[in-house]
C-alpha cells in the first residue's frame, strides 16, 4: 500500500498539520519548545529508550490492552457488532498513562527538576503523578475547583502519589483555567520545568509527541482485530475533547480508506445552547488557543467560549490541530453525543456488560449504541474505551439518585 502524503508527513518541520498547529508562543518560549522537540527527536531514536518504554508498557501498564466483543450489548441492539478496546484496564485506569510515561522519561532525560501539568477529569493528573513517582521527579498538577469537587477519587489518588495539587478557582474553574494556571507556573522557569501537556494540544512538539506515545493503542488494535477477524472494523470511534485517545487509535487506521473514523464530541445540554456544550469541531471555527492554531469555540467578543460537558475531561474550547486538519480534509467524521445520551450509555454498558466506562468514553459508547441498529449484523464497530468510570461512579450515583 502506497503511503498517503496527507498523513505520513504530519506535522511538518514547523509543527503544522495543514494550517493548524505551530508554535504561537513568545520568542523565549519558542526556544524552550524547540529544545523539547530536539530532545524528543533524539530520545525516540534511541534503542535504550524504546526498550525501556516497551518494558514499562508491558510490565507496568499491562499492555497490550485487550479487545472485548460486547456480545450481549450487540444482541440487544440487533445490529452491528460492538467491540471495545479496553484502555480502561491500563494501570491508573485510562489511556493517559501511555504518554505520561513517555513525558516523564523525557523529563528525566532532559534533567528537569519539576514536571507541571493540568488535568480535567483527573486521569491525566493521576497518570502523570504515577509516572513521576516511578522516575523520581517532583510533580505539580493544576486542577479546576469544580473538577476537584466532581472527581474526588482522582484527587485523593494524586495526593497519595505525592504530587502537589493546585486548586484553580478563577473563571469557570474547569479545564481551560487549569491549563492557563499550569502554563503560568511553567513560564516561571521553562529551563528547569517541563510542562507535560495532557492531550494532543498546545504548541509544537506536543501534538506530535503525545500522538506518538498514544499511537500504541491503534497499532495494537489494528493487529488484534486483523488476527481475530481476518479483516478491519468498519468504524473506529473515540470521544474527542483535546483528542489524545482518538488520535491514539485513529493514527494506525488513517490510510485504511475503507475504515470510517468517527470522533464524538460533547453536545452537553444542547448544541443550540452556547456555553453549554464543548463541540469545538462541530460548532467552532479556526482560531488560536494555548500556543496553537486549531478550531476554537468563541464568544461574541472573540474570546474562548464558556464550555460544558458532563465529562470533565472533554470540556475544552479548543481541540488538537491534527483533528482540525482531519475534519477539513474529511478523513474523520466528527459527531456529537449529549449529556443524557452519555449517561444512558454509561448505565447501559455497566448493566449489560458489567463494564463501568468513564463518562468521557461513554460519549463514544453512546454513538455506537445509536448507530449499531442502523447497520447489518456483519458490520463491526470498534470503540476506544479510553478509561474506566471509578472516578465518575459517585457523581453519577448522586445525579441519578442511586
Amino acid at each position: 500500500m502506497s503511503s498517503d502524503p496527507r498523513f505520513t508527513a504530519m506535522p511538518d518541520a514547523n509543527g503544522y498539520f495543514g494550517p493548524y498547529g505551530g508554535q504561537l508562543v513568545p520568542p523565549h518560549l519558542k526556544q524552550a519548545m524547540d529544545d523539547i522537540n530536539l530532545a524528543y527527536e533524539e530520545i525516540r531514536q534511541r534503542e535504550d529508550f524504546q526498550q525501556e518504554l516497551a518494558a514499562l508498557f508491558a510490565d507496568y501498564v499491562g499492555r497490550p490492552s485487550p479487545i472485548f466483543h460486547a456480545r450481549r450489548l450487540s444482541e440487544q441492539l440487533g445490529g452491528a457488532q460492538i467491540h471495545l478496546k479496553r484502555e480502561d484496564l491500563n494501570h491508573t485506569g485510562a489511556h493517559k498513562i501511555n504518554h505520561c510515561l513517555g513525558e516523564a522519561l523525557l523529563a528525566r532525560f532532559m534533567g528537569k527538576t519539576k514536571v507541571i501539568a493540568e488535568t480535567g477529569a483527573g486521569q491525566h493528573g493521576v497518570a502523570l503523578a504515577t509516572a513521576c513517582a516511578l522516575v523520581g521527579i517532583p510533580c505539580e498538577i493544576h486542577m479546576g475547583q469544580v473538577d476537584i469537587e466532581k472527581e474526588h477519587p482522582n484527587v485523593t489518588k494524586m495526593k497519595i502519589l505525592g504530587c502537589k495539587l493546585v486548586a484553580v478557582t478563577r473563571g469557570a474553574a474547569t479545564l481551560k483555567e487549569a491549563v492557563d494556571s499550569a502554563f503560568e507556573e511553567y513560564l516561571k522557569d521553562p529551563q528547569n520545568y517541563l510542562y507535560a501537556i495532557g492531550s494532543v494540544v498546545g504548541p509544537h512538539p506536543f501534538p506530535k509527541m503525545v500522538r506518538d506515545f498514544q499511537s500504541i493503542i491503534g497499532q495494537e488494535a489494528r493487529g488484534q482485530f486483523l488476527a481475530r477477524h481476518g479483516r478491519l472494523p468498519d468504524q473506529v470511534v473515540a470521544c474527542v475533547g483535546g483528542g489524545s485517545n482518538a488520535m491514539g487509535i485513529f493514527t494506525a487506521f488513517l490510510e485504511d480508506a475503507a475504515v470510517e473514523l468517527v470522533g464524538i464530541e460533547p453536545a452537553g445540554e444542547s448544541l443550540d445552547k452556547p456555553g453549554r456544550h464543548s463541540a469545538t469541531l462541530s460548532k467552532g471555527k479556526p482560531g488560536e488557543l494555548h500556543g496553537m492554531a486549531c478550531y476554537v469555540l468563541e464568544d461574541a467578543e472573540g474570546n474562548p467560549s464558556a464550555v460544558h460537558s458532563i465529562a470533565s475531561g472533554l470540556d475544552y474550547p479548543g481541540v488538537g490541530p491534527q483533528h482540525s486538519y482531519l475534519k477539513d480534509i474529511g478523513r474523520v467524521n466528527y459527531q456529537t453525543a449529549t449529556d443524557q445520551e452519555c449517561l444512558d450509555a454509561f448505565m447501559t454498558l455497566s448493566r449489560v456488560e458489567g463494564i463501568i466506562p468513564a463518562l468521557e468514553s461513554a460519549h463514544a459508547v453512546a454513538w455506537a449504541i445509536r448507530t449499531a441498529p442502523t447497520l447489518g449484523k456483519d458490520s463491526h464497530i470498534l470503540v476506544n474505551l479510553s478509561g474506566r468510570g471509578d472516578k465518575d461512579a459517585d457523581y453519577v450515583a448522586k445525579l441519578l439518585g442511586l
